[in-house]
């Protein structure tokens, strides 16, 4: 077909004359595969650069290459590479970080420390900072005033002198002992029945044996500390930082808390044995608390039904004080001052009256008190003895037998005449002489007394005292002593001197 005048040429579209090469195809695949394996390993595209900065240590502590950063235990990067710092002593360790493992904060801290046995080698722990801190940018280094290395053993060992090395020496070999010993039979005693008998090694070997079931549970309880929600953690620990800087702005409150608390143990130590029966009793107490629970469940209903019931009561409370106004209305009459209140006002004269009565009744009060108290202590308890008098003892109390003598002298002084009752006084007599001892407070010719006797006097009961006794006023009688009646003091005393007799004086 030619083109018109005027019009460019048509070309026709070139069509496809053949197919790929094998080889061209084969290159394309074997690119394709080393680009998703490189992918696949490195997890990371190619064209995008980590975030990468340093940090100076004093010793980086054998380090490797490739060693991993951890924030929390959780690996965010890498170690990349270690260097000397210039005219110094310092080790400088740079660190690709990934994402989630950013921002750093410029107070941000770094240890090396040790890996867990299967590991081997170290590791960074990072400590991101605080996020009022700005924000360090890639390639910043963090000073070693923020760094640090952990103590190996050769230099625990080398910082101690001989005898705290022979101290250690002793606590190892001590501890080694404590493994091996076979313990005697009264070691035993307090032991569990499944490790008596066995070396402290062997038991401990039969320990691991339950650390599967202590192990998951530990487990369960640290996946409970997580919380519920997120952030329980973090707001765990933020409270638990009020709370800490609160007991620190009170720490006298504090202190005596402690104080109190480690005198409160101490008291509970004391009584042990009381709070082990204590504890043992709990179950027992728990038991019957869940028993009480089921009873008081019971009695629900009918308190329901009780409630029930009593709502009619209820609503009657509002009639009952409007019907109770009349008397309320009564009852005001009554106590005002017209009525009552001149009733006190007769009283109050009265009422001072008997103040005055009760307030100089209280020495009254007092001596009744204690003469109250010297007849039941001393009086009564006196009257109540028995005196011993020989053949001529009558077996009665004493109280009984003053009475037995009022009766004798009432019946020996009853007597009627035109004169009524009087006192008949017959003088007696007999072949014994008697004539008393001197008589204080008489003229001297009357000093003594003479008298007969049928029979000659035996002696006196009791037995006159060689000096008066003293007085002593002062002395509550309640305090003294229950006198012995039959006592050294009752003792029979010398007769008084027969001046003659049948037989003639002697």
């Amino acid at each position: 077909m030619e083109a018109r005048a005027g019009q460019p040429k048509y070309i026709p579209p070139r069509r496809f004359q053949g197919r790929v090469s094998t080889f061209r195809a084969g290159l394309v695949a074997v690119m394709l595969l080393v680009v998703a394996t490189f992918l696949a390993f490195s997890k990371a595209l190619p064209w995008k650069q980590p975030f990468e900065f340093k940090a100076a240590f004093e010793s980086a502590n054998k380090i490797r290459l490739d060693s991993p950063v951890r924030i929390a235990g959780v690996e965010v990067g890498k170690v990349t590479k270690v260097d000397h710092l210039d005219n110094s002593n310092l080790a400088v360790v740079s660190m690709d970080v990934k994402d989630n493992g950013l921002p750093i904060h410029k107070d941000a801290t770094l240890k090396i420390r040790p890996r867990l046995f299967l590991e081997g080698n170290f590791f960074v722990d990072l400590k991101p900072g605080t996020p009022e801190a700005p924000d360090i940018k890639d390639g910043d280094t963090i000073p070693v005033t923020q760094t640090s290395d952990p103590v190996q053993l050769d230099q625990v060992l080398t910082a101690l002198q001989s005898d705290n090395r022979r101290d250690l020496q002793k606590l190892l070999e001590g501890l080694g002992t404590g493994l091996m010993h076979t313990p005697t039979p009264s070691e035993d005693i307090t032991q569990d029945p499944g490790v008596r008998g066995k070396t402290g090694a062997e038991a401990l070997n039969r320990s691991i044996g339950y650390s599967a079931t202590g192990l998951k549970t530990a487990a369960e309880v640290q996946h409970a500390f997580l919380g519920t929600m997120p952030h329980d953690l973090r707001k765990l620990v933020a409270g638990l930082q009020k709370t800490a800087a609160g007991l620190d702005q009170n720490e006298e409150q504090l202190k005596d808390f402690f104080t109190n608390f480690n005198i409160t143990m101490t008291a509970l130590a004391s009584e042990q044995s009381s709070l082990r029966e204590a504890i043992r009793l709990l179950g027992p107490t728990i038991e019957r608390a869940n028993s009480f629970f089921g009873h008081f469940a019971q009695a629900l209903p009918p308190t329901r039904q009780f409630v029930r019931a009593f709502i009619p009561g209820v609503r009657e409370t509002g009639p009952t004080i409007k019907a109770s106004d009349q008397w309320l209305t009564q009852f005001t009459a009554l106590a005002s001052r017209p009525e009552l209140g001149a009733l006190l006002a007769d009283l109050r004269p009265m009422t001072a009256n008997f103040a005055k009565v009760v307030a100089d009744s209280i020495p009254l009060y007092r001596q009744t008190d204690l003469t109250s108290r010297c007849f039941s202590n001393v009086v009564l308890p006196a009257g109540d003895a028995v005196l011993n008098d020989g053949a001529s003892s009558s077996g009665a109390r004493t109280f009984k037998e003053f009475w037995y003598a009022m009766v004798g002298f009432a019946g020996a002084t009853q007597n009627f005449d035109a004169n009524g009752l009087y006192t008949r006084v017959q003088t007696g007599g007999g072949p014994n002489t008697i004539k008393s001892g001197k008589l204080a407070g008489r003229p001297v010719n009357q000093a003594q007394l003479y008298g007969n006797a049928i029979l000659p006097p035996l002696g006196t009961r009791p037995k006159k005292p060689t000096k008066k006794p003293p007085y002593k006023p002062s002395y509550a009688c309640y305090k003294n002593k229950v006198p012995d009646l039959n006592g050294p003091a009752a003792k029979q005393g010398p007769a008084e001197a027969v001046v003659s007799s049948a037989g003639g004086s002697r």
